[in-house]
């Protein structure tokens, strides 16, 4: 769907350089997503795996984003493959609907409630992040907690729209919870692209 260079905003890469590669096409369909123009990959053109990596290489980052749309409707493993040749971290931000498939440094997945994660996935993730939307999402967060593995990071991240009420609960929650850290969606506070 697009590519570009920028810095991550969320979780627990944030801060940091990466190229992001979004692909088309995503089936999960959440209500707040901030990209439904991602939904269709029929509307988005093919890109051929070694046009993605001369443009990550076009610029000095080499963490390398993979996002959608839900990216794991694809086999990942050539294109993580021709990016890990070159030298470059494999990143990837997954609803965990789909089989893992492809070639990782650093799996991230932010389960949703229209297409439920898949066990296996949630377990071999370094980062869980639930999105907090409403307080019943608190006891949702726990439940896909209890599926990853002792070495999965978690966050929680108070959706963008819902913001100003859910950040005074989702902090009251962490300080009471500590295995959980805050997530902020720091590019829409910096608006950075």
């Amino acid at each position: 769907m697009e590519q570009f260079y920028t810095i991550q905003g969320e979780g627990y890469n944030a801060g940091r350089a990466a190229y992001f590669l979004r692909l088309g096409g995503c089936d999960v369909g959440c209500v707040w997503c901030d990209v439904k123009e991602s939904w269709d990959a029929g509307l988005h053109p093919r890109v051929a795996i070694q046009d993605m990596v001369a443009a990550v290489l076009a610029h000095p980052g080499r963490n390398v984003v993979i996002t959608g749309g839900e990216p794991l409707m694809y086999d990942l493993t050539e294109l993580t493959g021709a990016l890990k040749e070159v030298g470059c971290q494999t990143w990837l931000e997954t609803s965990g609907a789909y089989p893992l498939s492809g070639n990782w440094d650093w799996v991230c997945v932010s389960p949703k409630k229209f297409k439920a994660p898949l066990p296996e996935v949630v377990a071999q993730a370094h980062e869980l992040k639930v999105v907090v939307f409403h307080k019943s999402d608190f006891a949702w967060a726990e439940q896909h907690a209890a599926m990853a593995g002792p070495h999965t990071r978690l966050y929680l991240q108070p959706e963008w729209s819902k913001a100003a009420t859910i950040t005074p609960l989702l902090i009251d929650y962490v300080k009471q919870h500590p295995q959980w850290q805050v997530s902020l969606q720091t590019h829409k506070y910096l608006d950075i692209p």
